[in-house]
């Protein structure tokens, strides 16, 4: 029985992922850094794309949700696990694979529970909500000492790496794409285009809307969840307002509801700011003799460019790097 097409390309990336982790011992640890906080760049903004760029809401609290998911899974194995006696051994390749899938939920819990009762709200109205809504989890977790409280939460076993995240960035970005080519999914498609028409056809548009915003928020925690093990240590601040603009920017850059242009997007606005500082580290040679010219300036002013960056690249695309352009109509 022949593979279809997509999942030959899903089942590649996985292998793929899982060599990719096997040699990882050789990567310099900073520079493998960098590409797994790619892979979890990737879960965030295929995530919110489904629900800004293929739905047509727009959501300014997703990294709330990631928060959420984070903690979650960050507690099951600083907490839980030691005390199920599976913080170790093989048991530890069982339970976090099951702590990722529980951060989701939650954060899918959560994405319902602000989802169900705000989504009947249109544009600015529903982004003012979700941006409330992040700002919320972050003071909540912020005043909590069981999870840290402002001091973060320290000692969180490190077991992300490239399979675990490459291999969820593969399934985020194929279970989107499944999602919409399905005949449900172009329900979300047609909430997009005209939501008073798809009413009007005679579609549920506020289940659709709840459903785009449970399945994100869930992907969305699953990438709080590698991010914490990843990291090793959560600090409410890095689930600000802040983080949410940068998931959204990548949506934008992309596309709206482009899958190849939100995850190229996404790899470069990630790698962006890290190569920028690695260029600060350098100099290069003076033409007229002498010492050679440092370029030090870049680490203090890497942001002021990144953000030049991202104005000129918006100036000139302004719909996306991989906006599909429509066909122009022969006139009559």
């Amino acid at each position: 029985m022949a593979i279809p097409k997509a999942q030959r390309w899903l089942l590649v990336a996985l292998v793929l992922s899982g060599a990719a982790s096997a040699v990882s011992g050789s990567i310099d640890p900073y520079f493998l850094d960098v590409v797994m906080g790619v892979g979890v760049g990737v879960v965030l903004a295929s995530s919110l794309n489904l629900i800004n760029g293929f739905t047509g809401q727009f959501s300014l609290g997703h990294a709330g949700f990631m928060a959420v998911g984070a903690y979650t899974s960050a507690m099951l194995s600083t907490v839980v696990a030691p005390r199920m006696g599976w913080g170790a051994g093989a048991l530890q390749w069982v339970f976090f694979p099951a702590s990722l899938v529980a951060g989701g939920l939650v954060a899918a819990l959560a994405g319902l529970a602000v989802g169900a009762p705000s989504l009947r709200l249109k544009g600015d109205y529903l982004a003012i909500v979700t941006l409330g809504f992040g700002e919320i989890i972050r003071v909540v977790l912020q005043n909590v000492d069981a999870v840290g409280g402002a001091r973060g939460l320290t000692g969180v076993p490190t077991h992300t790496n490239l399979l675990w995240t490459f291999g969820t960035a593969s399934l985020t970005v194929y279970t989107v794409w499944a999602l919409l080519e399905s005949t449900r999914g172009r329900g979300f498609l047609a909430v997009a285009d005209d939501e008073v028409a798809a009413e009007a056809m005679g579609l549920d548009t506020t289940r659709y809307k709840i459903t785009a915003f449970g399945i994100g928020s869930f992907f969305a925690g699953v990438a709080g969840g590698l991010y914490a093990h990843l990291k090793g240590y959560l600090n409410p601040g890095g689930f600000s307002f802040e983080k949410s603009i940068e998931i959204v920017v990548m949506v934008i850059l992309g596309g709206m509801g482009r899958h190849a242009g939100v995850v190229f997007a996404a790899i470069l606005l990630t790698l962006l700011p890290e190569g920028l500082r690695e260029l600060g580290s350098r100099s290069i040679p003076n033409p007229f003799g002498g010492p050679a010219w440092s370029l030090d300036w870049i680490k203090d002013a890497r942001m002021i460019l990144y953000s030049l960056l991202l104005i000129l690249l918006m100036l000139l695309r302004p719909e996306g790097l991989f906006h599909r352009r429509q066909p122009r109509r022969p006139s009559s």
